[in-house]
């Protein structure tokens, strides 16, 4: 089970990693979208903080999840950034939602396996 943590966490980290470099790099392309991807995509450049500011989250957790500190606040900082991935592509691009759900559910697997750090985020007192 260690060993599938720590496959899942790097590879969570360079995904993240590589979509947060390239996109404050401008390394890939802006690609042409309609409908309504393109409304959506212009609601988010419109607001000119959010995209900068999910990618600044997103590049923090890779770095926690590839250097293996802070893991289980970074898997619940970037889970909500993971949902909305997996909602767009299950709403607005179902082209990819392959990668979206693989991103979940790795979020999700290490969510399980770092439960018993979050009892205390449940507990009533």
């Amino acid at each position: 089970m260690k060993i599938a943590v720590i496959i899942v966490r790097i590879l969570l980290g360079l995904m993240f990693a590589f979509a947060s470099i390239a996109f404050f790099f401008k390394l890939m392309p802006e690609p042409e979208t309609t409908g309504s991807i393109k409304t959506f995509t212009d609601g988010i450049v419109a607001s000119i903080y959010l995209m900068p500011t999910v990618k600044t989250f997103e590049l923090l957790c890779a770095i926690a999840l590839l250097s293996g500190r802070f893991v289980p606040l970074a898997t619940v900082v970037i889970f909500p950034i993971t949902l909305n991935i997996l909602l767009f592509h299950v709403f607005l691009a179902p082209e990819g939602m392959v990668v979206a759900i693989l991103l979940m559910i790795g979020n999700l697997f290490l969510g399980y396996y770092y439960r018993d750090k979050y009892i205390a985020l449940f507990s009533a007192k």
